[in-house]
């Protein structure tokens, strides 16, 4: 079943998932939660791994693999995003690896595969459109975030475009961030990579099945 839209410097995966586990203990003893950055600029994006170039059999992060992709689909039928199986459908994504995105794209999407979770975590996405000096505008133009259950593994991340209307063209720059459940989704301490991408004028194409 494919889905098109919806209504919903690198880690080993185990020195991570002890990561997230820690901070999840420590969140829990301190009510003090991090707040919200209006921009994550703070942290030098070439100094973070980028997820565009996928390095084959070797985890990015926690991700086992991670792609940037026109749409999913799912190896099997399931409830969607929010109350899937816990089975945990497997996610393929369609056109894996594409860059560019026309203006009337509904949404970019982030399909990935962890590492089994011990316990929940937040996946998150910003996006910010890039000035011709490369450097991001200071408010992000979207922001997504998925929560992921314990022993899960696939997931994705929906870049929708604005509400207003079709994308603004030129080149993305999006900011992925794990964080354990409960904590702020956006802090910088938590951007684990980078992703972009490419919105055109020309027109969409078929998706790759």
């Amino acid at each position: 079943m494919q889905h098109i839209g919806r209504d919903g410097v690198g880690f080993p995966a185990v020195v991570l998932l002890g990561a997230l586990t820690m901070a999840s203990l420590a969140y829990a003893s301190d009510p003090r939660a991090p707040k919200e950055q209006r921009n994550t600029g703070d942290i030098d994006p070439s100094k973070l791994p980028s997820f565009d170039q996928q390095k084959l059999g070797i985890p990015q992060s926690l991700f086992v693999s991670i792609h940037m992709a026109r749409g999913f689909q799912e190896e099997w039928d399931s409830f969607g995003r929010k109350g899937w199986y816990t089975q945990d459908p497997r996610l393929k994504p369609i056109d894996p690896g594409a860059t560019q995105f026309a203006l009337d794209a509904p949404a970019v999407y982030i399909v990935f595969e962890v590492a089994p979770l011990e316990d929940p975590a937040q996946f998150s996405a910003q996006w910010f459109l890039l000035d011709k000096n490369g450097r991001p505008s200071a408010e992000a133009a979207g922001k997504d975030v998925l929560e992921v259950p314990g022993h899960e593994r696939y997931g994705y991340l929906e870049l929708k475009k604005p509400a207003s209307g079709n994308w603004s063209q030129g080149e993305y720059l999006v900011k992925l961030f794990i964080t354990p459940l409960g904590q702020q989704p956006f802090h910088a301490a938590n951007q684990v990579g980078t992703m972009k991408f490419t919105i055109t004028d020309q027109p969409s194409s078929t998706p790759k099945k």
